[in-house]
């Protein structure tokens, strides 16, 4: 059975991420996904096609892993596909965030590589597990495919056995994923400032 309470609570805290998200133009129009874990099997996600600066708990469903609906006949989002796939994989996450931020999407298609490497930046710290500025940040960059099951196997083999809290969607954006939605917007602040300090960059070269 779903914890009525912890899932008010998971609603909350997506409905006050889409807020604060779409004030800073991470989410334009109704791009970007959020979900939180509820337990070893369930997940509080964003609904397909809402608006992430207006959504209510209401537009916050309920499936398992496998994006099947718990009683609920809203239709998740086809990359929810993609946060069920983190909660397997990372048993450390317990939250998601999908952004649409414009140095996110823009950087992942400027890299013909398929990894961006972030080193010397002090906001590095700001990601889960990195406690030193000197260290490499492996972000990956994967192909976008609409087929959403083909890509979520890319994924899931570009990730395996990587030490990382981040990849990009090339031409397309940011998944992020962190120990609660605190630790994860942190995450999106940190890395969008470091996507546009790669790009200011690359501009001077």
């Amino acid at each position: 059975m779903i914890d009525l309470e912890q899932l008010a609570r998971a609603q909350q805290a997506i409905v006050a991420a889409g807020d604060e998200l779409y004030r800073a133009g991470q989410v334009p129009a109704t791009g970007g996904n959020f979900s939180v874990r509820l337990d070893e099997t369930h997940m509080a996600v964003t609904a397909s096609g809402r608006h992430k600066g207006r959504l209510v708990p209401a537009d916050i469903m309920v499936t398992d892993f496998a994006v099947t609906p718990f009683g609920s006949p809203q239709k998740p989002s086809d990359e929810a596909r993609l946060h069920g796939q983190l909660y397997q994989d990372r048993p450390e996450a317990g939250a998601v965030l999908h952004t649409h931020s414009r140095a996110a999407t823009v950087l992942s298609r400027l890299i013909e590589s398929d990894t961006l490497w972030l080193e010397g930046f002090e906001l590095q710290k700001a990601i889960e597990g990195v406690t030193r500025h000197d260290t490499t940040l492996a972000v990956p960059i994967v192909d976008n495919d609409q087929d959403i099951a083909a890509l979520a196997e890319v994924v899931r083999e570009r990730l395996r056995g990587l030490d990382t809290r981040a990849y990009l969607i090339r031409g397309h954006g940011l998944y992020t994923w962190a120990r609660d939605m605190a630790g994860c917007l942190r995450q999106v602040e940190a890395l969008d400032f470091l996507f546009d300090c790669e790009l200011m960059m690359r501009r001077t070269r």
